[in-house]
């Protein structure tokens, strides 16, 4: 019998268990011109709501346990994730109900051959889809119903949408029960989730592929059997777009960010890790193949696509980060 973990929307996070959050995070829309970029910052934190508190205005197929974010059209994000070392989570991201790391269908298990998830830590951040050697390419919002989703690409079908997480605990007796003195993870007002069913007629966006950037994804540590798949918890997150946004919650999102190379220009930093030596999961066969929104416009003749200006980027401008640093600054 499967056993929830708890949800808690705290400040700009939703923390899932005793130990795990997660945040979502905006970024620049790095450009998709072949290169392979560095990180790039985090712009601030997406507003964070629950589906429960707006249950008039989105749809009756929406989770009682989901929250919702708003996206521009082609605007880009990364996920920042939190956990104790002492007592780590693997952690499952799908978009559009396909597996990020495989491209696998979404299911409540885990996998190890290939591995199908992230554990937390090491992983301190996802940028995107794994297409590559030590390569993901960006999330970058796109509608549905235009065939631009991975969602699309992979099933022919976008009848999900957003994003979804899982995140599981480790056995019993392989890690201490108790943390070392610490300050615990936020907890704040309002306690656990008490959603009511959802109403009405937002409608959502979708994940395409976006540029290309460096990024490992890192093996697990500790081996598929550390895993308690009937411990877990399950977090559905919906993207509207700016103007669906504004019409359920009556405000307006953040302003877009600046791009690439105007933010390059003015000489702010991108970022790499300090882990040149440590291992990472080969890409599967499924998103090998992936395009990019850019290049699925390109092959149907849109002469409106939007296309970001290659940008160079001068070593200078290229700050090491430790990975147990989940905060890429810096916040403009």
């Amino acid at each position: 019998m499967a056993n929830k973990l708890k949800l808690r929307v705290f400040e700009d996070r939703v923390e899932i268990g005793e130990r795990f959050a997660i945040s979502f995070q905006r970024t620049l829309r790095i450009p998709d011109d072949g290169k392979v970029y560095p990180l790039p910052p985090t712009l601030g934190t997406f507003p964070l709501h629950k589906a429960a508190d707006y249950s008039e205005r989105v749809p009756k197929s929406w989770r009682k346990d989901s929250v919702f974010i708003p996206m521009y059209q082609r605007e880009a994000m990364w996920l920042a994730f939190e956990a104790a070392s002492w007592k780590p989570n693997a952690v499952k991201i799908g978009a559009g109900e396909i597996n990020v790391l495989t491209g696998d269908a979404w299911d409540q298990g885990l996998h190890f051959e290939p591995q199908d998830y992230v554990v937390c830590p090491n992983q301190p951040w996802l940028d995107g889809i794994k297409t590559g050697e030590d390569v993901i390419r960006q999330f970058v919002a796109a509608p549905l119903g235009e065939g631009l989703t991975i969602e699309a690409q992979l099933t022919g079908e976008e009848r999900f949408g957003g994003l979804q997480v899982m995140v599981f605990e480790p056995k019993a007796g392989i890690f201490p029960d108790e943390p070392p003195p610490q300050k615990k993870l936020g907890g704040g007002p309002g306690g656990p989730w008490a959603f009511a069913a959802p109403s009405g007629q937002a409608q959502e966006m979708g994940m395409g592929a976006g540029g290309q950037m460096k990024q490992k994804i890192y093996p697990d540590p500790y081996g598929f059997d550390t895993w308690d798949i009937s411990i877990f918890g399950e977090l559905f997150i919906h993207i509207l777009n700016s103007t669906q946004y504004e019409n359920v919650t009556g405000q307006s999102p953040p302003p877009s960010p600046v791009r690439a190379k105007t933010y390059t220009e003015y000489g702010l930093p991108w970022f790499e890790l300090y882990d040149e030596s440590s291992p990472s999961l080969p890409a599967t066969e499924k998103l090998g193949k992936l395009k990019s929104i850019q290049e699925m416009e390109a092959e149907r003749g849109d002469s409106e696509a939007e296309e970001d200006d290659s940008v160079d980027i001068d070593s200078t401008q290229i700050r090491k980060v430790d990975p147990s640093d989940s905060k890429r600054p810096p916040r403009i």
